[in-house]
């Protein structure tokens, strides 16, 4: 049974793409497979009286917290058309450029990023409002899809994320334990706020490469992105538009990051701050409320069930000695820590193609966290390395989950091969961030160390 790891991944991978729930997937999978291996006895039942220990772990754990409240501060600031206000003035003030509607979705979806962190949210909402102005102004289909569907997934990078919050809790966890298996009995953390800092840089650089791309190809080919009748704007509107979610950002990105607050008393903060902006300029409707509250339970219940089924397959694949085989591996692979963490990478970005997120944070990161850092690869490095490439997994076919948020939204003249075909320049762009990320650690890791 020395490879029954191996079978167990891929019984769930075959499972996942039969198209169960995921969490009733691994949690089944997982215990089907202990129950054979005990009947077998080729596994030790004692490692199933763990799960109600790890159970009331996640419903302990502190930093989780953040994850609902930061979903709330999302959806009240999409469900109030305070993202619709701010996308119209921004239209406003640079329309009138070659690429000028371009570069206001890469702008506001940059904000939105950083206030919602929900990649689903923001792309939807910026398909609703921008890609029929996009079209009105005879945009190449392919340029103003793809830019939506990019500038949508920067909730992944840009904190506060939903994303780096769960990444961070399950690399905290897994550099607990290469530490613990290296002999340190008094580990050092790695936090979400660490990966918070971490991913300011790289996430701030995307949205510049974004940038460039959108007018460089406005120059080269204007009429790919032609500029729209300008509108006078009144400086007014455009502050009342910008200051208040920016200053929403700002307060809760800079309490975490100047120590001031844990992410999940920041994540507090933000709901309340988001919900009294809305309540301020009252479009904060009872109906709204119960919408806001609808869609946070289902979203926070969605990823606390995954959470819940990934960690009885996490317990139940040590328990057949997955660790082991897995460092056995990564032992006898060219090139080291670096050589391992390459391939991880490559892994990962298959795997964007087929699964989600969520599944790939809960699933392989705890799996394979602990052998790269028991290797000495950087945490915080590791987790804005795995940040960038669960993005792209939004966007790379056949099921990147940002190309069907589009697609639900996009008028039926936009064919799906246009959306597809517009995220390829992207994706390209993604796997440059990555390889500076690879080549320049300091992206990653040079404000954190200076913060912390």
């Amino acid at each position: 049974m020395t490879y029954a790891p191996v079978f167990l991944f891929l019984a769930v991978f075959i499972v996942l793409i039969m198209g169960y729930p995921v969490a009733l997937s691994l949690a089944g999978t997982a215990l089907l497979a202990a129950a054979i291996g005990v009947l077998t006895g080729s596994f030790d039942a004692a490692f199933l009286t763990a799960i109600p220990n790890r159970l009331f772990g996640i419903m302990t754990n502190q930093t989780l917290i953040a994850v609902p409240l930061f979903v709330l501060m999302g959806v009240t600031l999409e469900k109030t058309k305070i993202a619709e206000r701010l996308l119209t003035s921004m239209t406003k003030a640079f329309g009138g450029l070659p690429g000028g509607l371009g570069l206001s979705v890469t702008i506001v979806g940059m904000l939105m990023a950083a206030s919602t962190g929900i990649v689903g949210a923001t792309v939807v909402t910026m398909g609703l409002m921008a890609l029929p102005a996009m079209l009105k102004a005879k945009y190449n289909v392919p340029l103003a899809t793809g830019t939506i569907c990019a500038t949508g997934t920067l909730g992944q990078i840009i904190p506060p994320s939903i994303a780096l919050v769960l990444l961070g809790d399950v690399l905290s966890n897994a550099y607990q334990q290469a530490q613990l298996s290296q002999g340190i009995f008094n580990p050092k953390t790695v936090s979400v706020g660490d990966l918070f800092a971490g991913a300011i840089i790289p996430g701030l650089m995307l949205v510049v490469f974004y940038t460039i791309y959108v007018v460089t190809v406005a120059t080269i080919s204007p009429e790919k992105a032609p500029p729209i009748e300008a509108e006078h704007i009144d400086l007014s509107e455009l502050f009342v538009s910008i200051v208040p979610p920016l200053a929403l950002i700002i307060t809760v990105l800079g309490s975490i990051l100047g120590g001031l607050a844990t992410p999940t008393e920041a994540a507090g903060v933000g709901a309340m701050g988001a919900l009294l902006l809305a309540a301020v300029r009252r479009e904060l409707t009872v109906g709204q409320l119960r919408d806001i509250a609808v869609s946070t339970t289902k979203t926070t219940s969605m990823v606390f069930f995954i959470l819940i089924g990934a960690s009885v397959f996490s317990l139940v694949f040590r328990g057949y000695g997955g660790d082991e085989l897995i460092t056995q591996w990564f032992s006898f692979l060219p090139g080291g820590a670096a050589g391992a963490t390459f391939v991880v990478m490559l892994v990962i970005f298959l795997l964007g193609f087929i699964l989600d997120f969520i599944e790939i944070t809960f699933v392989v990161v705890p799996i394979v966290g602990p052998v790269l850092m028991a290797m000495g690869v950087d945490p915080v490095w590791l987790g804005i390395m795995i940040a960038v490439n669960l993005q792209t997994s939004f966007l790379t076919p056949p099921f990147g989950f940002a190309l069907f948020y589009l697609r639900g939204v996009a008028p039926k003249e936009v064919a799906t091969r246009d959306i597809y075909k517009g995220v390829v320049p992207f994706i390209f762009i993604q796997l440059t961030m990555l390889a500076l990320l690879a080549y320049f650690p300091q992206l990653a890791t040079w404000l954190p160390e200076k913060l912390y």
